[in-house]
């Protein structure tokens, strides 16, 4: 459980590709990593309570621009939550978008057991709270409204892809 925990709080790296790493700006403590929570669309809803929990789980790390955060066809392991920066994402075969802070993905993967359909690629240095696979189900079974939202933005993301089929 130590060892978790050290990977969780960003003592110990735990990203087998070296892509990310344990936060070198700024450390956030629980009430920084809890306003900057509140930023987010997703958490705004939130208790305190609720917010402590997510603080709790959550690892701060950053990653190089040019970084490949995930790869469409393997497995998804981890939640990611830009704080800092931006992102390009990458739908094969040509589809492409930017996220920036307060954007989140790798919750597909989480949800269904599925590979990473997207490959996203930092086009900035990011920094961004990670939340592995278990904490996430935690994660839902704490903050259940979070489901919902969840939901609506994976709506809206495949509207956007029949969108662009259609184009």
């Amino acid at each position: 459980m130590e060892l978790v925990g050290r990977m969780m709080d960003g003592s110990i790296p735990w990203d087998p590709r070296g892509t990310l790493f344990p936060s070198s700006g700024p450390p956030l403590g629980q009430d920084e990593k809890i306003e900057r929570l509140q930023e987010v669309p997703i958490f705004r809803q939130c208790t305190r309570r609720q917010l402590r929990a997510i603080a709790r789980i959550t690892g701060v790390f950053d990653a190089p621009a040019s970084s490949v955060l995930t790869r469409a066809g393997e497995p998804g392991r981890e939640f990611f939550l830009i704080l800092d920066g931006t992102a390009r994402v990458e739908i094969p075969p040509r589809k492409r978008g930017k996220m920036g802070s307060g954007d989140f993905f790798g919750e597909m993967s989480l949800l269904d057991g599925e590979p990473r359909s997207a490959t996203v690629v930092a086009e900035t240095g990011l920094r961004m709270l990670v939340i592995d696979g278990k904490h996430f189900w935690e994660l839902l079974k704490e903050v259940p409204e979070l489901t919902y939202t969840i939901m609506a933005t994976l709506s809206r993301r495949v509207r956007q892809a029949e969108k662009s089929l259609n184009a």
